[in-house]
């Protein structure tokens, strides 16, 4: 049998010495981990918030973009049944009325906004569970698309040549228009709006639109949730008042050039651009962020937020392709 005095270990002190050692690697490794981790959550949280405004400019763009499109023309004035002053319904369409007759069928204004204030005749939320954000700009869009054979009864939608154009509602081509010289397109009106709280993720602000679409089988007025995050939208009209497809001057929605009722108004004046700012909050709370940025999109001082919220605000010109001259 061995002797144990001849049998071979560890002394108190290597072991200790292994075990220090065993502690700063945890130590470090713990360590990397939660800084990776950490750095994951920040990159995640400005992926969030750039896709989110990413997402919100490219959806109110598409709108913006092609107002005025009425299938082979891009002249509202020309379009039978639309709403004209003294007679918002001069056909007598089964337009919906939850908004005003005038917010689907106005298609000689195809862009119009209200600054810092939602301007509809129709609430945000008839439930009240949530509001208009203050300090907000509303914008509301028309234009047409191409229309899906067969054509649905109850759609609003417009047969156009590149001379006229009408508005419909029965499915049915108007009589004094030829199927195969004319073109039949749906009409899109979009109002777009930033509510103070979300249906998809409470407590958070989100940017949403009134859609005109078909409810029971009529015209109807349809409320959408778009983008949650979205904390703030302004917009700013570039007008032409010269007639020489250039913008002389930016100017907020309902600016009185484009009133006629008002004494400002410059006849024959144009909206061809529109600058727009989007501004954009992280869904949760980051502690220990500081964001001392004092935040102005478009007319409007939102002041420095000192919260635990990261964001992003995003701005972007668009040309209109339908309101040049």
């Amino acid at each position: 049998m061995k002797d144990l005095r001849q049998q071979a270990g560890v002394t108190l002190v290597e072991l200790m010495v292994a075990l220090a050692i065993g502690s700063f690697l945890m130590i470090g490794a713990v360590t990397v981990y939660n800084q990776s981790r950490e750095a994951f959550i920040v990159n995640e949280s400005i992926a969030r918030v750039q896709e989110t405004a990413q997402f919100a400019m490219d959806t109110i763009e598409a709108d913006l973009r092609m107002a005025s499109n009425w299938g082979q023309q891009s002249r509202g004035s020309a379009i039978v049944g639309r709403s004209v002053a003294g007679d918002d319904n001069p056909l007598l369409l089964p337009a919906p009325a939850l908004c005003g007759v005038a917010w689907a069928l106005d298609l000689g204004n195809p862009v119009v906004g209200d600054n810092n204030n939602y301007g509809l005749v129709c609430a945000a939320d008839p439930l009240g569970v949530y509001s208009a954000q203050p300090n907000s700009d509303t914008v509301t869009t028309r234009r047409a698309t191409v229309a899906a054979s067969p054509l649905e009864a109850g759609r609003l939608q417009v047969q156009s040549t590149r001379i006229q154009g009408e508005l419909f509602t029965d499915g049915v081509v108007p009589p004094s228009f030829v199927p195969a010289e004319s073109q039949t397109h749906n009409l899109l009106v979009n109002t777009y709006y930033v509510a103070d709280d979300s249906e998809l993720i409470p407590g958070v602000p989100t940017l949403r639109r009134k859609r005109l679409g078909v409810v029971g089988g009529a015209p109807g007025v349809i409320d959408q949730e778009v983008a949650p995050g979205v904390e703030n939208i302004q917009l700013q009209f570039g007008v032409d008042v010269d007639a020489d497809n250039t913008v002389d001057r930016y100017v907020n929605p309902g600016d009185g050039i484009l009133d006629p009722l008002n004494a400002a108004f410059i006849p024959g004046a144009r909206v061809i651009t529109a600058r727009i700012w989007i501004v954009v909050r992280g869904i949760s709370a980051e502690p220990g962020i500081s964001d001392p940025r004092d935040y102005e999109p478009g007319d409007i001082d939102l002041g420095v937020y000192n919260d635990a919220f990261r964001r992003m605000q995003v701005s972007k010109t668009i040309l209109m392709r339908n309101a040049r001259t």
